[in-house]
């Protein structure tokens, strides 16, 4: 049996495996890695398995569907996102036009409305939910087996057309041995070495891959759609020795690499762990870099053993300077750790790539403008300004929409007709264009100061391996920035 798992045409460099899918200002392409980790299971299935990531590869969706029909696939998996369903269910009507037995969807919209998605859709046969790898190898099983007319029924975790009727089956239980799957690293050697320049984070260094060292984060920040929608809030752990073993795979079998991202929502909630991980690269003598999403409140012993075996920069969402805002978005942090925590990391070593969030409840322009100069002071190596984005099947979502909050039409109206991120949210005193013009005018007066302008002129000049990531990342804002 052939299975396709497709992350589909878009607009070019659309970023769809995003927390907050979107083309970006600073040309940021993600890694497919739930799709690439459901390719790896499949093939340790033994399936004949293609990864074809289309927004990578920069094939449009006439290229894409030819492709797919030379490939004659049995079975194919479609990534979606929130901003790009009504285009990726067009994508999947032309695949059943064209002949594909059966397609199933898979990702963070679909897997906070499977019913919706599927009854709006009557050509799409059936929506993995939530976290999927194991989810879809059972639907392949069971297609292999008994045919495209195979009873469903037991495959826990699926939602599918029977007849008439929209069947849920019950969610199917998390992976608790993340160590059973495949290295993801393995599966982008095999699949999507040819377009590896073309991902990009703009805070690291290029080229670079993302991995998992676990899923899910114990913390219940009401806008963060992965732990709400597909993996959890338990943080759910590969072994030490495990993560380890895929960065050595990583140092050699992919020698172009600069820099692995750890995409873990927050690697450091489990200090112990990371110090752990951290003294096993030491003591491995691995010499490789990485850098890992991070709170802000992270004590110095653990970033100093962490800098040591390699880790470069933490990204981290300060979100607002208001306590109140804080609280209300159930951060659980004091915003007074916030310069303790940059002064700790300068000292460890560390950069810090900062994320500050406009449009909560409770905003104003007081507590935007207080935002922005808590952004100048912390002085991060690199920064981000955008408006609340807030995505189906988060807490965040239902709220403001209860209260009228949410302006879109359509759900492609949460991006701009270029496919860059668009605010859906005016408050009652602040309205979506405000939100908006000031997130612009956040990143001309944090990118432009003469302050930071001469810090990253002796960066590239003090350690000339940031050249490349500072050079796409600034030639890409420039535009936006002017």
């Amino acid at each position: 049996m052939k299975v396709l798992c497709l992350n589909p045409p878009y607009f070019p460099m659309y970023s769809r495996a995003s927390r907050s899918p979107a083309v970006t200002k600073s040309a940021t392409l993600y890694y497919p890695f739930f799709l690439a980790y459901a390719t790896g299971v499949l093939e340790d299935k033994g399936f004949d398995v293609t990864l074809i990531d289309a927004p990578a590869a920069g094939l449009d969706r006439q290229a894409t569907i030819e492709r797919i029909k030379q490939l004659a696939p049995d079975l194919v998996v479609c990534e979606t996102s929130t901003p790009s369903i009504e285009n990726d269910m067009e994508v999947v009507k032309e695949l059943k036009k064209a002949g594909v037995p059966f397609v199933v969807a898979v990702g963070t919209h679909v897997s906070a409305l499977p019913d919706e998605v599927l009854k709006a859709n009557s050509f799409l046969d059936a929506v993995a939910r939530r976290e999927y790898e194991y989810t879809i190898r059972d639907l392949a099983q069971k297609l292999a087996e008994d045919g495209m007319e195979a009873d469903l029924s037991t495959i826990n975790g699926l939602s599918y057309r029977q007849y008439e009727a929209i069947r849920h089956n019950p969610e199917r239980a998390a992976i608790e041995n993340l160590d059973e799957l495949p290295f993801v690293s393995r599966v982008y050697r095999d699949h999507l070495r040819p377009h590896i320049n073309s991902y990009f984070y703009g805070n690291t260094m290029y080229p670079v891959v993302a991995i998992l060292t676990g899923r899910g984060c114990p913390h219940q920040c009401a806008y963060c759609v992965y732990p709400q929608t597909m993996t959890g809030h338990q943080y759910r752990l590969r072994s030490v020795t495990n993560v380890v073993d895929e960065l050595e795979f990583v140092h050699k079998q992919l020698p172009e690499v600069r820099e692995v991202f750890i995409e873990d929502d927050t690697l450091t909630v489990n200090r112990q762990r990371a110090k752990a991980i951290s003294q096993e690269i030491i003591d491995r003598k691995l010499r490789i870099t990485w850098t890992t999403n991070s709170r802000a409140d992270v004590d110095f012993e653990t970033m100093e053993i962490m800098r040591r075996a390699g880790c470069r920069l933490l990204c981290v969402g300060f979100e607002s300077c208001s306590q109140d805002i804080l609280d209300k978005l159930k951060k659980n942090i004091r915003h007074e750790t916030f310069l303790n925590f940059r002064d700790d990391a300068a000292r460890a070593g560390l950069l810090i790539h900062g994320c500050f969030m406009y449009g909560n409840e409770g905003e104003t322009r007081e507590t935007m403008r207080a935002t922005l100069e808590l952004a100048k002071k912390l002085n991060c190596d690199s920064a981000q300004f955008y408006p609340i984005m807030v995505y189906p099947g988060t807490r965040a979502y239902n709220a403001y929409k209860d209260k009228g909050y949410i302006v879109a039409k359509s759900y492609r109206d949460w991006l701009t007709r270029d496919g860059l991120h668009n605010c859906v949210v005016s408050l009652p005193s602040i309205s979506k264009e405000e939100l908006v013009a000031f997130c612009d005018q956040s990143r001309r007066e944090f990118y432009l100061r003469p302050k930071y302008i001469l810090s990253k002129t002796a960066q590239v000049v003090l350690h000339p391996g940031e050249f490349k990531r500072n050079f796409r990342a600034a030639w890409t804002l420039i535009r936006h920035l002017f």
